[in-house]
């Protein structure tokens, strides 16, 4: 079983930067699509973006695209989701999570079965 575990949230103001990672433990998580999702309050969960198991491939939500990024080290088990010119609109709670049913799939999903504890966000105007 994968756990993982979200950090590097924070207050920001707007324009700031931040960085966040996703630690799994448990054992590797190098064959799985990841994800990133966030949740503001009040608010349906929001798709962010995924990263593929190679780290070839990536796919961002409009909202975000050309701001955020993700990226992995399969070496380290760590995915990050560096996150540009924040908006105060990006506040939220980040989670990160992993499809662990689908080892090595060349098919993104929006299904994850294995979630983190989440990081909040806060992006002050």
């Amino acid at each position: 079983q994968v756990q993982l575990v979200e950090s590097g949230g924070g207050l920001v103001q707007a324009g700031g930067s931040l960085r966040l990672s996703c630690a799994a433990s448990g054992r590797s998580f190098s064959g799985y699509f990841m994800a990133w999702f966030r949740q503001a309050p009040g608010k349906e969960r929001e798709f962010v973006g995924i990263i593929k198991w190679s780290g070839s491939w990536t796919w961002y939500a409009d909202s975000v695209k050309d701001r955020f990024t993700i990226s992995r080290d399969n070496a380290k088990n760590t995915v990050y989701l560096q996150m540009n010119s924040l908006k105060p609109e990006d506040t939220a709670v980040y989670y990160c999570a992993a499809d662990t049913r689908r080892k090595y799939s060349n098919i993104p999903t929006y299904d994850y079965d294995v979630w983190g504890q989440g990081t909040q966000v806060t992006v002050s105007s």
